[in-house]
C-alpha cells in the first residue's frame, strides 16, 4: 500500500511539473549566442503567468510553440513513477524527483537546439551536491555523498577530455556531466561507469538508426544530452537495487 501511495504521488508530481516545461523549453531553445526567447518567430510576445515562464508556450497571436504539454507531462510522470517504484520511501527519492522535471527540460532544449544552457546546467550541479549532502545526513539513505562528489568530478573530467578530441561532443555535455556524475556517484563509482556507458550506447543506437533511415551521416551531430540523461536514469534504477 505504501509503495502504491509513493508511486501515485510521484506520478502526480511528474504530471504537475511536466505541464510547466513547454514554455521554458521553447524559450531556452535558442542558439548559444542568445540567452532565451521573449517572442515567437513572427515577433509576437509570449504570454503567460510567472513572468512569462509558466503556462503553455503560446504568443499573443494564439500560436503555440515548443514540445507538447502531453509529451512533457507523460515523460516526467513516467520517469518519476520508475524512480518511486525502484527506490521507495528513501531520502534520495526526493532529490531524484526534484531533478526529474529539470532533466526533462534539459533534454527537450538539447533535442530542439543542441544546447544545454549554463543557466540550467551549472546551478543544477551545485543543487544536486547540496541536496545529496542533506539526504546523506538523513536516516534511511543508501548512498554516499563523498562518492557523489567524486563521481561529479571524475565524470566531468572524462567528458572534458572527450570534448577536446571529439567534434560531436559539446561543452554543454561536459557541464551536464557534473550533474550526472553526482547522481550516479551516489551509488558508487561502478554505477558511474554503467550510467555513462548506457548513455553512450543509447546515443550510438539513435545515431545508427538515423543513418539507416538516411536522415544522418557520420558527420552529423546529434543531441547527446537526452541519451546521457537516459543512461543516468538506467544507472540510478540499477544502483537503487544494488545498494
Amino acid at each position: 500500500m505504501e509503495t502504491i501511495l509513493i508511486i501515485t504521488a510521484a506520478v502526480l508530481w511528474g504530471c504537475g511539473t511536466g505541464v510547466l516545461i513547454p514554455r521554458p523549453a521553447y524559450r531556452f531553445s535558442v542558439p548559444p549566442e542568445e540567452s532565451w526567447r521573449s517572442a515567437c518567430p513572427a515577433g509576437h510576445p509570449l504570454i503567460g503567468t510567472g513572468g512569462g515562464w509558466l503556462g503553455r508556450a503560446c504568443c499573443a497571436a494564439g500560436d503555440t510553440y515548443g514540445p507538447s504539454t502531453l509529451s512533457t507531462a507523460s515523460v516526467a510522470a513516467t520517469v518519476c513513477a520508475l524512480l518511486a517504484a525502484a527506490i521507495g520511501f528513501r531520502p534520495e527519492l526526493v532529490v531524484w524527483l526534484l531533478l526529474a522535471p529539470a532533466a526533462v527540460l534539459l533534454a527537450s532544449v538539447d533535442y530542439a537546439a543542441h544546447r544545454l544552457p549554463d543557466v540550467l546546467a551549472l546551478p543544477l550541479a551545485a543543487a544536486m551536491l547540496l541536496l545529496l549532502a542533506v539526504a546523506a545526513a538523513l536516516p534511511g539513505s543508501r548512498g554516499t555523498w563523498t562518492s557523489a562528489l567524486l563521481g561529479s568530478v571524475i565524470l566531468g573530467a572524462c567528458y572534458f577530455v572527450v570534448f577536446l578530441f571529439s567534434k560531436g561532443f559539446g561543452f554543454g555535455d561536459v557541464k551536464l556531466a557534473l550533474v550526472l556524475g553526482a547522481v550516479l556517484g551516489w551509488y558508487g563509482l561502478a554505477i558511474v561507469l554503467v550510467g555513462a556507458f548506457a548513455g553512450y550506447l543509447f546515443g550510438a543506437l539513435y545515431g545508427i538508426g538515423l543513418m539507416l533511415a538516411g536522415r544522418a551521416d557520420r558527420t552529423s551531430r546529434i543531441p547527446f544530452g537526452p541519451f546521457l540523461l537516459a543512461g543516468t536514469l538506467a544507472g540510478v534504477l540499477l544502483g537503487s537495487h544494488a545498494c
